[in-house]
């Protein structure tokens, strides 16, 4: 079954009760037993839920994965990946990534006994030199948030498997649409599933998607006895965006090269960085383990400082300054003060997250409107 047909049918039944074609809403917390432990594989929601196993089978199908896991959040679905880990372990972590993710690891785990590296790991081969024998995690984003820089995932799963390591991959800013972690080599797929895969901005969500048994019943027991669960009602949505997530994708993908060459040759813009340019860092490398750049991009303007970059934000007409990404919409964020804000300046300003820096998410909206939009607001 073909990637644009798993959006539809992968892993899906028509319920067996009345034959819906779409897995009803299951709002229940709990499911009647005819003896103690006699049910019909449902006994409370927090463990299991319907709708929720209905979006999991659907996930683990995109990702080519045997199993998936919902979470209420996509920090809820890193923290179950890193409660994996003892005090004394140590994580080797992509130094340019979401904001949240590395408040989760510093300002949480690290209270743990839990020690994290941040690196650059543009070249796969650097990682080696903070491999140690506490080291248990890999721990990726490719594309990085914000700076869009590429990872060589084949490459990184070379050395975790070398050394015995855990590799994780967060795919939410490619979707397996373009890229799919777990054929290249990774263990685990982490997406903020309120982004892409919902698509329509009106949910919260985490996911994981693993291919071996062992490692996924380890994630279910946590899942379970943390009790991170999203709710059947977001279920429902974020099974709902999956069936359109290829054709979503592929607009996404088309506008954001549009913009992305309309900003590089724009006289007031300084640099862009989005992976499809061929001058972009390792960008070889996204040609051969992505099926397209997608539809973030990130910018700096001539001369610009931290008040020309907030007025062009603010000025902003079809573009929404708002928190987030991957709707329909297109939304434009300024990363230091907000989703990074939580990175100390020295750290995020060494990788490229300066006060300057402007990300936008494309939306599926005419393109036109929205070169026009940003037209205005540099002016």
């Amino acid at each position: 079954m073909k990637f644009n047909t798993k959006t539809i049918h992968g892993g899906q039944q028509h319920d067996p009760a009345y034959g819906a074609v779409m897995p009803p809403i299951y709002q229940t917390s709990t499911y009647a037993q005819t003896t103690p432990g006699g049910h019909k594989g449902f006994e409370y929601s927090r463990t299991h839920n319907p709708t929720r196993q209905a979006l999991e089978n659907a996930l683990a199908s995109i990702e080519n994965g045997k199993h998936g896991l919902a979470f209420g959040s996509g920090l809820a679905a890193i923290d179950a990946v890193i409660k994996l880990l003892k005090p004394g372990d140590e994580v080797i972590s992509t130094n340019d990534l979401y904001g949240g993710t590395y408040r989760l690891f510093t300002k949480i785990f690290e209270d743990f006994g839990i020690k994290f590296h941040f690196i650059g790991m543009e070249k796969a081969e650097k990682i080696e030199s903070y491999i140690n024998n506490n080291t248990k995690l890999i721990w990726v984003e490719t594309p990085t948030n914000p700076m869009m820089n590429i990872i060589d995932i084949k490459a990184v799963a070379g050395v975790s498997k070398k050394y015995n390591l855990l590799l994780a991959v967060d795919n939410t800013f490619a979707t397996p649409y373009l890229q799919r972690p777990l054929d290249l080599g990774a263990d685990i797929v982490m997406h903020s599933a309120t982004k892409y895969i919902g698509g329509h901005s009106d949910l919260v969500m985490g996911a994981l998607i693993v291919k071996d048994d062992a490692i996924a019943k380890k994630l279910y027991f946590i899942q379970n006895a943390s009790g991170a669960v999203c709710g059947p009602q977001d279920s429902f949505l974020a099974l709902r965006g999956i069936k359109t997530l290829h054709i979503r994708m592929q607009r996404h993908c088309e506008n954001g090269e549009a913009i992305a060459t309309y900003l590089k040759n724009h006289p007031k813009i300084e640099k862009v960085y989005w992976p499809g340019f061929e001058d972009h860092p390792n960008h070889n490398v996204a040609r051969e383990q992505m099926d397209g750049f997608g539809g973030m991009i990130s910018f700096v303007t001539k001369g610009s400082d931290y008040n020309n970059a907030i007025k062009i934000v603010e000025n902003l007409k079809i573009f929404t300054l708002a928190e987030s990404l991957g709707g329909v919409e297109s939304l434009a964020g300024h990363p230091a003060s907000m989703t990074h804000a939580s990175i100390p300046k020295e750290d995020r300003e060494k990788i490229g997250v300066v006060d300057s820096l402007i990300r936008l998410s494309v939306g599926i909206e005419d393109v036109d409107d929205l070169i026009a939009d940003l037209e205005q607001a540099i002016g």
